[in-house]
């Protein structure tokens, strides 16, 4: 296969791949992976039913408003993985047995899309060596040299084959090498739309800045517009926010329009409140930058222009206003903004921004303590459109904050269904695996998680501690060492590689890990926790006390009421030993540990030392499980870690 992205653009190797093996491949296994076939294989739908669709699929261009997160590329390779592995592992009929391992060979690296890199990646880490060899080479095949009215021909040529993957890759290549910048300006536009609706962001920001170049803000404003749109958006998603910023900076001085500036500003503020890097984030200049917006749109003319930018730009403040900590004015704004759509647009008008509005409406709720009076919202919200997954995410999110585990569990496995793979989910699915006690199960879903994305940090974390409980150290190790690779001040890996370095003996870098995990997170109970057991275990009963006391501050826990009692006892506070483990049986009446440390305290008592040190008796805040005051994972809106 050619993976030169100049002959078709995204998925050039991708696509080539599927349609090699796509008349031999099962018609269920297909149907399986719809999805995904169907972003890699343009030109073959007609092939490719869609079976899962999104009320967005249906709608007009002006009205798919939501945006693709950069990951989306990711869950497309891995679902084409998927899809490829199930279609090796099968024998073919009439066969007894299996074929031999395929070989893939891949030529044109050097010039390939990431979208065929990032596939050819997740390939050779996914699918086993038996089934399929990868080989790659760097070379691409020389275009030829052609003459501008040759570049014309081929270029009509490809047109009217309607080939979608051409006019993706070579169409633009040699209508910009024509006679004709009219026609390349067209071609860039196509190629530019459909890649930002696929969630191409590389592809974007590499034709995106083609096509402006050749555009004039005055005699065409409205293409030039959406070129720099369009690329601002790619670039912000691949955390160049500082490349599109000056994009919108570019409009402000080239344009006079009320709705661009309006625009300009609105992305402005978003580029400022959701920047990649924390210490980058400003709402204060955000909240100026979205106030300017909503000023230019409230003075629109039309009714129902008027309605949706303006809605759109008073949920763009909600935002701001959350990262500024005021949940109930950004409730009053996505309020305002609902009001708006159901007052000045048609019913059927619009209906993602609506979804939208709703969704976000659900998160503030919760947000401000009434989480049953948004699961209502979140019900609206699925029906109109049970075929969007990020949907199920959050309202699994809010069974399991209401205790319905069984129906969360069930809204995470639609998820899993609905679309291609993504790893929250069964990072979701792990933590109530975990809760209930099966460790095995949870230990599964994370396994899976970091198989379908391995820099998912927080679920490196949580299998980290996981395997500190189950005492794999050396795994516990791997991982810690490995998230912290990615996120060095990530308090919860800290917590596991110091509770690593304290199960193998080290205190020193034990504690020094419970140190920093506690500059970054001073609340973080688990840190306390441990650093606690370890002060315990060097002799310092008094100090073991002080930190069980800092990791009860969010409230009562018998295993922390046991272990602190332990360290009293051990520093002769033998009474507030005493008034601990009560506390402690009064939570877990079952708990034969603590009736028999009571009773000890009863009569003639010994050091802690004697009952053998602190005993590993932790919760999974304590033990290094799922960390504490981790949230389950979400896929979109105003709060969530995936989006």
């Amino acid at each position: 296969m050619d993976a030169d992205r100049r002959l078709r653009g995204p998925y050039t190797a991708a696509g080539a791949i599927v349609a090699a093996l796509l008349p031999e491949a099962r018609p269920e296994l297909v149907a399986r992976y719809d999805i995904e076939l169907r972003a890699v294989a343009p030109d073959l739908h007609d092939r490719i039913p869609a079976r899962r669709r999104s009320r967005a699929d249906a709608l007009p261009r002006a009205e798919r408003i939501l945006v693709h997160a950069p990951r989306r590329t990711l869950r497309i390779a891995n679902g084409v993985a998927e899809f490829l592995r199930a279609h090796l592992e099968a024998r073919p009929d009439g066969l007894r047995e299996r074929p031999g391992p395929r070989r893939l060979v891949v030529t044109g690296t050097a010039e390939a899309d990431p979208t065929d890199l990032e596939l050819l990646a997740v390939l050779r880490r996914r699918v086993p060596p038996e089934l399929l060899t990868v080989e790659l080479r760097e070379q691409a095949a020389a275009p030829p040299e052609l003459e501008p009215e040759e570049h014309d021909k081929r270029a009509d040529e490809l047109e009217r084959q309607g080939s979608v993957g051409a006019r993706l890759g070579a169409v633009p290549y040699h209508r910009e090498r024509g006679t004709d910048p009219r026609l390349a300006v067209e071609a860039l536009r196509f190629a530019v739309q459909w890649c930002l609706d696929a969630g191409c962001h590389d592809a974007v920001a590499e034709l995106g800045p083609r096509g402006l170049a050749l555009t004039d803000p005055e005699s065409d404003p409205e293409t030039w517009w959406r070129f720099l749109h369009s690329t601002a958006t790619a670039l912000g998603s691949l955390r160049r926010e500082d490349e599109a910023a000056a994009l919108f900076d570019l409009a402000r001085r080239e344009s006079v329009s009320p709705v661009t500036h309006a625009a300009a500003a609105y992305s402005t503020g978003m580029l400022k409140v959701r920047h990649h890097d924390p210490a980058r984030r400003d709402p204060e200049a955000a909240l100026a930058w979205v106030n300017q917006a909503i000023a230019i749109s409230t003075l629109l003319p039309d009714p129902r222009e008027r309605a949706f930018k303006l809605g759109f730009d008073l949920n763009g403040r909600a935002l701001v206003e959350v990262r500024l900590g005021r949940p109930a004015r950004a409730l009053e704004l996505v309020q305002q903004a609902v009001d708006l759509a159901d007052r000045e647009l048609g019913p059927d008008e619009h209906p993602i921004h609506r979804l939208v509005l709703l969704a976000n409406r659900a998160q503030l709720t919760v947000m401000l303590g009434r989480p049953e009076a948004a699961l209502e919202d979140l019900d609206a919200v699925i029906a109109a459109d049970p075929g969007y997954p990020d949907y199920y995410i959050d309202r699994g999110n809010l069974l399991h904050r209401l205790g319905r585990l069984d129906a969360a569990v069930a809204d995470y496995e639609t998820a899993m269904r609905a679309g291609p793979p993504f790893p929250e989910p069964y990072y979701n699915r792990a933590e109530i695996r975990f809760s209930t006690g099966d460790h095995a199960g949870a230990l599964a879903d994370l396994d899976h998680a970091l198989e379908l994305d391995p820099e998912f940090v927080d679920a490196l974390a949580n299998r980290a501690g996981l395997l500190v409980a189950l005492g794999e150290y050396g795994r516990a190790r791997a991982d810690a060492e490995a998230g912290l690779a990615l996120d060095p001040d990530n308090p919860y890996l800290l917590c596991a590689l110091g509770q690593v370095e304290m199960a193998e003996g080290r205190h020193a870098p034990a504690r020094a890990a419970f140190d920093r995990a506690l500059e970054r997170s001073p609340g973080l109970s688990a840190a306390w926790a441990n650093r606690g057991v370890l002060a315990f275990e060097t002799g310092d009963p008094e100090g073991a006390v002080a930190d069980f006391t800092r990791a009860l501050e969010p409230g009562a826990d018998p295993a922390l009421l046991f272990n602190r009692a332990l360290a009293l006892r051990a520093a002769g506070r033998e009474r507030e030993a005493a008034a601990d483990l009560t506390r402690a049986l009064e939570l877990a009446p079952d708990d034969e540990d603590v009736r028999r440390e009571l009773a000890g305290l009863g009569g003639a008592t010994g050091a802690a030392g004697d009952s053998g040190g602190v005993p590993d008796r932790g919760s999974p805040g304590e033990s290094g499980g799922a960390p504490d005051g981790a949230s389950p994972g979400h896929a979109g809106g105003l709060s969530g870690q995936a989006g």
